[in-house]
């Protein structure tokens, strides 16, 4: 896996229609999404998430192959998932080698939660390539807002939230730049067994760790160079309002959710 395969706390620009759309919308859309992955119990209820997904993606003008990029971090725990539940699930058996047992309700568990799993990566990976991280901040401020009043630090945790998000990428290019580095010294990261790659690894980890504390150093002192005191009494530059087309976006999303209850309820 490649360090530029990590496409989570990215943001790819585009003047599509998704991009268009207030933070908050996306947010809760995205939500409503995951929530919706869980209640789909059949190929059918996957078949209308999956025809939704991709028409976001269509409408996004993201390239499929690199919002497909963020599987790969995460591909040996969807095969190992895949295999477990293949091999664990009794049923009838319709494959049988040696002690090792297929059956027809293990593969079709398998395959569900495999799609389950793809859907949620895709639908998350959408939500931040599609959403500046400021808007994303701004957003997720705004819906946690209310919880004020019981004194929950909604700005604070946003906050925190979308500077790690953020600096993903910051710290993934940082951690090319060491590696390649190191392998020009004569740094091996590749051969060997596992200790032996963990070892090579050491390397690896001490100067990312300075130079992470360095860049949340050099963060720390521009917010306070900026006055930055908190949530309170901070105002935005650029206002959000909901647009026709966020109303448009809601019932959709609303139709959708209520498709896929209508579907759970007749077994489809």
């Amino acid at each position: 896996m490649a360090i530029k395969d990590i496409t989570l706390g990215q943001y790819y620009p585009s003047e599509s229609l998704i991009h268009r759309l207030d933070p908050r919308t996306k947010i809760i859309g995205t939500l409503l999404f995951m929530v919706s992955i869980f209640l789909v119990k059949s190929f059918t209820g996957f078949a209308l998430s999956s025809a939704l997904l991709l028409a976001v993606i269509l409408l996004s003008k993201i390239p499929f192959g690199y919002i497909a990029r963020g599987l790969k971090p995460v591909l040996f725990i969807i095969i190992l998932t895949f295999t477990m539940n293949l091999l664990m699930t009794p049923g009838e058996v319709i494959a049988k080698f040696w002690i090792i047992s297929v059956t027809r309700e293990g593969l079709t568990r398998s395959v569900l939660l495999g799609i389950r799993l793809v859907l949620l990566i895709f639908s998350s990976s959408i939500l931040t390539l599609a959403t500046k991280p400021m808007s994303l901040t701004d957003g997720l401020d705004s819906l946690l807002s209310p919880l004020r009043k019981i004194g929950f630090p909604a700005h604070e945790i946003t906050m925190m939230m979308t500077i790690a998000i953020r600096f993903i990428p910051t710290l993934m290019d940082e951690t090319d730049k060491i590696m390649k580095a190191q392998t020009a010294r004569g740094a091996d990261f590749e051969s060997g067994s596992l200790m032996q790659r963990a070892r090579a690894m050491i390397p690896l980890l001490i100067p990312l760790f300075v130079s992470a504390f360095r860049i949340a150093a050099d963060l720390a002192m521009a917010m306070e160079a900026r006055c930055y005191r908190g949530g309170d009494g901070r105002t935005r530059m650029n206002p959000m309002r909901f647009s026709k087309s966020d109303t448009a976006a809601f019932i959709i999303l609303g139709v959708y959710f209520a498709l896929v209850i209508f579907l759970r309820s007749r077994g489809l």
